[in-house]
């Protein structure tokens, strides 16, 4: 019976996929000599990948192990980037919130008071009276019956300076200008309605603000206002004498005022003194006082420490310190760690673990605590930190501003502990040297690793098409040489039978 080379009469059950390429070149040549010996025909489809596969295995794995590690890399210099900055963040905001700085206290409500960020309030006590409230000169002109009518165009002048004013504060008697640059401002009037005349004048930005107000009749007013303090008086005058725009010039016997502008007038531990705005920052040492009423009585300024508020920032950074250290150390363990042999992870360590010992305060000579460890944060042996309380309590007590310096940051100490934090932050991102370099270097060589798996992938689809146009031939041939085996058979039965 003929039979053709190349035919399959049954199929065999599938095996599991070797890995190895030992395993696959023996899967490989089991399946020709299979086939050869049965005589049913080389399955070139499941033949030939299994070469190519075979061939390659061992660069397809490598690549592939690549790729899996410099994906791990990339990740952790990510996560500890983040980590580091939130950590940064987050000493930055407490450090700035103002809840570890010591507070000033008002007995009145007449004073508000707070402290200026980053200056030391101490031992506060001083003795404050409001005379008077610093006050902004206001003016409203004639009423106009129609706001978007035009009135003029043209030009005004608005003139800052020192007034004096009559006794019910409704006229300007004199005026004195500044003089100099800043105190003369000259107003174009392009849209002559009053909308537009208030629209010109804070243009010019020069400290007085224009409003239109209309009343109940439908008729609108100009209303001015302008900055506090005596030296903000102003005037305001058309250049054209002959200019409708004049009926709203103010100035001596001129307009009709609403306030007058003056000084704060007050009282200072017996020193009295006066000051252009109702928010000052200038009387009191590292104090913010907002004048908000006069006062029949003296107001007494004291401080506040937040004692309570420090003790349990110490204890959190060291809650939070021991997280990030535990991420840290994890990534960079000798063994497992993904960032193992990473210089700038090692770094990091390595800043992350002096931290208790580095300066946070310059020595001034006094026995104050400079450092983490003198506060009473102490390392343990496997790195991460706790607190030391009974020392913690008696720092706190011996040296309060030392303390409050290191965790809340002032103008005359940048080594508190924000800032220290934020250069190892910085000195960790760094795309030059930290860890951002180490993921630019990363991706990087993981997109080596892509292109050389690319060129793999061309070489396997090469010789698998080499391999089946060689076994297909074969297979040709093969078949070929059976039909003629066949037909040579047929014939010598032939001359037998004859025979």
């Amino acid at each position: 019976m003929a039979s053709t080379l190349g035919s399959s009469t049954s199929t065999p059950a599938p095996t599991p996929a070797p890995t190895s390429t030992a395993a696959l070149t023996k899967t490989a040549a089991q399946s020709i000599l299979t086939t050869l010996n049965t005589g049913s025909g080389i399955d070139i489809g499941t033949l030939v990948p299994a070469l190519v596969q075979a061939q390659f295995a061992a660069k397809n794995a490598a690549l592939t192990a690549k790729t899996n590690t410099l994906t791990a890399q990339i990740s952790a210099t990510s996560t500890l980037k983040s980590t580091i900055a939130n950590f940064s963040t987050a000493l930055a905001n407490l450090s700035a919130g103002g809840t570890l700085q010591t507070q000033p206290v008002s007995s009145s409500s007449a004073i508000g008071v707070s402290a200026i960020p980053g200056s030391k309030v101490g031992q506060l006590s001083s003795s404050i009276s409001v005379d008077a409230l610093a006050t902004a000169q206001g003016s409203r002109s004639v009423k106009i019956d129609d706001r978007t009518a035009t009135i003029a165009t043209g030009k005004m002048t608005l003139t800052l300076g020192t007034a004096k004013y009559s006794s019910d504060g409704s006229a300007m008697t004199d005026f004195t200008a500044k003089g100099g640059s800043g105190s003369t401002f000259s107003i174009d009037v392009t849209n002559g309605s009053l909308d537009g005349i208030a629209s010109a004048i804070n243009g010019a930005k020069a400290g007085v603000t224009a409003t239109v107000i209309t009343d109940v009749d439908g008729k609108s007013v100009l209303s001015l206002k302008g900055t506090t303090g005596t030296t903000q008086a102003f005037t305001l005058k058309a250049d054209d004498a002959g200019s409708a725009l004049n009926q709203l010039n103010v100035g001596i016997n001129t307009g009709t005022l609403t306030s007058t502008a003056a000084n704060a007038e007050l009282t200072v531990d017996g020193v009295a003194v006066q000051r252009a705005s109702n928010t000052i920052t200038d009387l009191v040492p590292g104090v913010k006082m907002q004048l908000n009423a006069t006062t029949p009585d003296p107001v007494s300024l004291t401080s506040t420490r937040p004692t309570s508020a420090l003790s349990q920032a110490v204890g959190d950074f060291v809650d939070t310190y021991n997280q990030v250290f535990a991420s840290v150390k994890s990534l960079t363990d000798p063994v497992n760690g993904d960032l193992k042999n990473d210089t700038a992870a090692s770094a990091l360590m390595r800043s992350l673990q002096s931290l208790t010992t580095k300066g946070l305060l310059s020595a001034d000579g006094s026995g104050a605590p400079t450092t983490l460890a003198q506060l009473g944060v102490a390392t343990n042996r496997d790195g991460t930190l706790k607190v030391d309380t009974p020392t913690l309590n008696r720092v706190l007590a011996d040296y309060p501003d030392q303390v409050e310096a290191m965790f809340a940051g002032t103008s005359s100490n940048a080594l508190g502990l924000a800032s220290t934090m934020a250069g190892i932050s910085l000195t960790t991102s760094s795309s030059i040297y930290g860890l951002g370099a180490s993921a630019d270097r990363y991706t990087k060589a993981q997109k080596d690793v892509a292109t050389q798996q690319d060129q793999v992938d061309l070489q396997s689809d090469a010789m698998n098409k080499r391999l089946t146009q060689q076994f297909s031939t074969m297979n040709s041939k093969v078949s070929a040489y059976k039909s003629t085996q066949t037909f040579l058979e047929n014939q010598i039965k032939a001359w037998n039978k004859d025979s």
